[in-house]
């Protein structure tokens, strides 16, 4: 953990599963106001502590005193507050097993909260605790529908549930909207808490004997979406269901194991801890705590008709689409370095689409939908605009010739070079080669579209398309040059020997000549006229794979060059505005040549979580000079700031 007493990051992770049953509280304690959905609606949580017969509040809002909060504590897959009041100490741990040792766990939409009371004063005290979740998670929108509900025991647990009493699955696709359908779920061993559930709630008590010696208890809450993305017109539901389980049977399953589930976690966050207070101190080990839960929870991990792991991003607040492949690029850090086979995973849907009549073009889709249907490629389409709440039409299932897409608003050096990339750090990090043997067609297409076109670049879009069109984009060239890098190395993979060595030639002879172009008056320019200045997040592949594209002192000196043009809270993207990205901001600190610079360029991230205004889960989207956000909320890029730790663990 952290050395701090508490942490402060913009919003506090506490129900955090997948991109719907995601909720958090943006303030500084569990007593700021009401907990809300990442798109802002309020979900709330609500808790309060009756002490010798005075009610406290220690969660949420009303009209009851707060508790005072004398510690806060977030690491990857927990968040901690402790608090006290009228002699007696109350600590609240929201625990998500988001560990990647186990995809049946990490898919399960369950969240723990663990309780522990205990006296301060040396008295004894008569103390019950009661704890609410709003039925408005089941929903979108202020208006409730008709809700059912009902309890239940089963293998030793007191369950509760409660859904709208007519059931849409998949009835809606967009951004910042909540889901509309399935069953909110809490769980509990039998007696243990007293269950009330109706319309508006699932509440919860229990009664508890306080003294010097701690008392604990828990329960926990998930969320049965039935049916998770619709999957090229495939209904297809969450990973860990594939063979029948249940989201019940599930909890029975966790809470059966709710010990070692804890040892598993609490070492997994000592390890990322340690290993993140090595490469960065207190400031990268906060950094990569908000950013862990985040990640995972911006994904939907499901099993594939044909039994296969596809692991779906949404595009939270940056427009819905499933899928984005400029997305899933800045992600892979965390996979590559945890689990890397959801790399696999990210690129599956991809290259399944791209493989479709429809998709006729010689370069990468962009994504496979707007979030939750994976039914074709959305952005630049020239048919139909569907608004937020609607759903596009099944365009996987357009023929060849339909002339659906427009060529400007495409991204195609962008989402060549991101899939070839993603495909050889896979394998590079340990996931099977079945995907680079399967897809040898596909990766000879967009590795000559990338030979052809990525040298310098005309105008076109590249991930960061809210800046616009950009001709001649030196860092889009960069991404070229490792793009086809990494087919060298897949093709030697798959022996093919004599391609594997043009390929690699073909990189170096494209690095030597934008070394020579790519300068600038102070480190390298933004477009190859010379003009401006960026990042060049996209050639830390070059160190992290020992690609050998450039030399050693080139990174030293772009590294050194960030640090003149850092505002207070960061290094801007690029000279054309004020605003950065924290994944991109991470990445090119990572080109560092020692620790000194690297903690000095990353020192302004972690202080943006500690002091912004703004109080919206981990924007990778800021200005640097206020420290508040532009746009995007909770979304995959964050998996990014993980990218210290790749170097030295590939096998």
């Amino acid at each position: 953990m952290s050395g701090c007493d508490k942490d402060r990051i913009p919003a506090f992770p506490l129900i955090v599963n997948d991109p719907y049953f995601s909720i958090w509280m943006p303030g500084d304690t569990l007593t700021s106001g009401d907990t809300v959905h990442w798109t802002g609606q309020r979900k709330p949580l609500k808790g309060h502590l009756v002490i010798d017969g005075k009610t406290w509040r220690f969660l949420g809002r009303s009209g009851k005193p707060a508790m005072e909060t004398v510690e806060v504590k977030v690491t990857p897959t927990a968040t901690v507050f402790v608090m006290e009041a009228d002699g007696v100490r109350l600590r609240v741990r929201f625990r998500t097993p988001a560990l990647p040792s186990d995809p049946d766990i990490l898919s399960a939409p369950v969240t723990f909260t663990g309780v522990e009371l205990q006296s301060m004063d040396g008295k004894e005290h008569q103390a019950t605790l009661n704890y609410s979740i709003s039925t408005a998670i089941c929903y979108d929108g202020s208006v409730q529908p008709p809700m059912v509900c009902d309890s239940y025991i089963r293998d030793g647990l007191d369950f509760a549930w409660v859904g709208q009493s007519r059931q849409k699955v998949l009835c809606h696709s967009g951004d910042n909207i909540t889901i509309d359908w399935g069953y909110l779920y809490a769980a509990a061993p039998a007696g243990m808490w007293k269950f009330d559930v109706s319309d508006a709630v699932i509440a919860l008590s229990g009664e508890f004997n306080v003294s010097s010696r701690p008392v604990r208890s828990w329960w926990m809450q998930g969320y049965d979406d039935i049916s998770s993305v619709d999957y090229f017109g495939t209904f297809c539901r969450a990973w860990y269901m594939r063979n029948g389980q249940t989201l019940p049977g599930m909890m029975v399953r966790l809470a059966a194991n709710y010990g070692e589930l804890n040892r598993e976690c609490d070492e997994l966050d000592r390890d990322v801890i340690a290993e993140a207070q090595k490469i960065g101190g207190d400031d990268y080990a906060l950094i990569a705590s908000t950013a862990w839960r985040h990640t995972f929870a911006a994904h939907k991990l499901i099993a594939t008709p044909s039994g296969e792991m596809a692991m779906l991003s949404k595009e939270n607040d940056s427009n819905g689409c499933i899928g984005t492949v400029d997305v899933s690029y800045p992600s892979i850090p965390l996979f590559l370095r945890f689990c890397p086979e959801l790399v696999n995973a990210l690129c599956r849907p991809v290259l399944e689409f791209a493989s479709m009549p429809v998709w006729e073009f010689d370069f990468a889709p962009h994504d496979v939908g707007r979030y939750p249907h994976a039914t074709g490629q959305v952005y630049a389409c020239k048919r139909y605009a569907a608004g937020n709440g609607e759903v596009y039409p099944p365009y996987y299932l357009y023929p060849a010739g339909c002339d659906i897409y427009e060529d400007r608003n495409q991204m195609p050096v962008e989402e060549c070079g991101n899939m070839l990339i993603m495909m050889e750090t896979a394998v590079s990090y340990g996931a099977g080669d079945e995907l680079i043997r399967q897809y040898m067609p596909l990766i000879g297409k967009w590795v000559g579209y990338l030979d052809r076109y990525g040298d310098d670049p005309g105008e076109q879009l590249c991930t960061d398309d809210f800046a616009g069109h950009l001709s001649r984009n030196i860092n889009l060239s960069a991404k070229a040059i490792v793009g086809i890098a990494c087919v060298g190395r897949i093709m030697r993979r798959v022996g093919r020997e004599e391609e594997a060595a043009r390929w690699a030639d073909r990189a170096h002879e494209m690095a030597e000549g934008w070394l020579k172009r790519a300068a600038g008056e102070n480190g390298t320019a933004l477009t190859f006229d010379g003009k401006g200045w960026s990042m060049k997040y996209n050639l830390i592949w070059d160190r992290v794979l020992d690609l050998d594209l450039l030399p050693e002192d080139f990174y030293r000196n772009e590294a050194t060059s960030y640090l003149e043009k850092m505002n207070g809270y960061g290094l801007p993207l690029d000279s054309r505005a004020d605003y950065t990205k924290s994944d991109w901001l991470v990445w090119s600190a990572s080109l560092s040549p020692d620790r000194d610079t690297f903690c000095r360029l990353i020192a302004p991230l972690a202080k943006y979580l500690r002091e912004t205004e703004t109080r919206v889960p981990f924007s990778d989207w800021y200005d640097t000079k206020t420290g508040r956000y532009v746009e995007f909320i909770a979304r995959s890029v964050q998996g990014g700031v993980y990218m210290p730790m790749l170097t030295g663990n590939r096998k």
